[in-house]
């Protein structure tokens, strides 16, 4: 008896409480800030590059370093986020939205003032769009697309080629030699950017 007693004495015991999980943080903090205004910022780097039809070296200069500080930006937030668990749903959106403003932005800018034919801005751009959709499309489906492994060898490169097209070798006579490296730079980036759309897809259906 005093065993039965005993067993229903334990059950009627509370149990332990389960901690709540953590809230999510504000979306108020510094990288979801740095995300923001590199978007708002993306204009203010288009009108520089395009002034004068982008043939002003000192504007061209300006343009270069705008675009550099704005992409120093992107990885910059990214490890406050991480280092500081300040990731928030509304960075996970943003930051790839403002990723992809820019640099096609930058593609779209550089084709205007002639230095950068229009089919490798369709590649890219068609790439770009395309692997963000149909993620999204199959993320909706309860399927996750992992990232690509050349992900980030491919924004390096892109980076590289579009700040090397920014410089102005078509209207400084003495820098005209940057052409040759710069091509060969942005060609590694359209490569890159096809081969890590191939890999998406390829990866997508072993996780099928």
């Amino acid at each position: 008896m005093g065993g039965i007693v005993g067993k229903v004495s334990d059950s009627t015991q509370p149990s332990p409480q389960v901690p709540a999980p953590a809230d999510q943080p504000s979306p108020w903090n510094l990288p979801n800030f740095l995300t923001v205004l590199r978007i708002i910022a993306v204009p203010v780097f288009l009108w520089l590059l395009l002034k004068d039809g982008g043939d002003d070296a000192g504007w061209r200069w300006w343009a270069l370093a705008a675009f550099l500080i704005l992409m120093a930006t992107d990885r910059l937030d990214g490890q406050i986020a991480r280092s500081r668990n300040l990731i928030t749903d509304f960075g996970k959106i943003a930051d790839p939205i403002a990723d992809k403003f820019l640099m096609i932005g930058a593609l779209v800018g550089l084709n205007i003032i002639g230095v950068l034919p229009w089919w490798i801005t369709a590649i890219i751009v068609v790439r770009e769009l395309g692997i963000t959709v149909w993620r999204m499309v199959l993320l909706r489906g309860g399927k996750v697309v992992p990232a690509s492994k050349g992900g980030k060898l491919k924004t390096v490169l892109q980076t590289a080629a579009v700040a090397l097209f920014i410089i102005p070798f078509n209207v400084v006579d003495s820098i005209e030699w940057i052409m040759y490296p710069a091509w060969i730079v942005m060609i590694a980036a359209v490569a890159v950017t096809v081969w890590t759309g191939i890999q998406y897809l390829l990866d997508s259906k072993k996780h099928n």
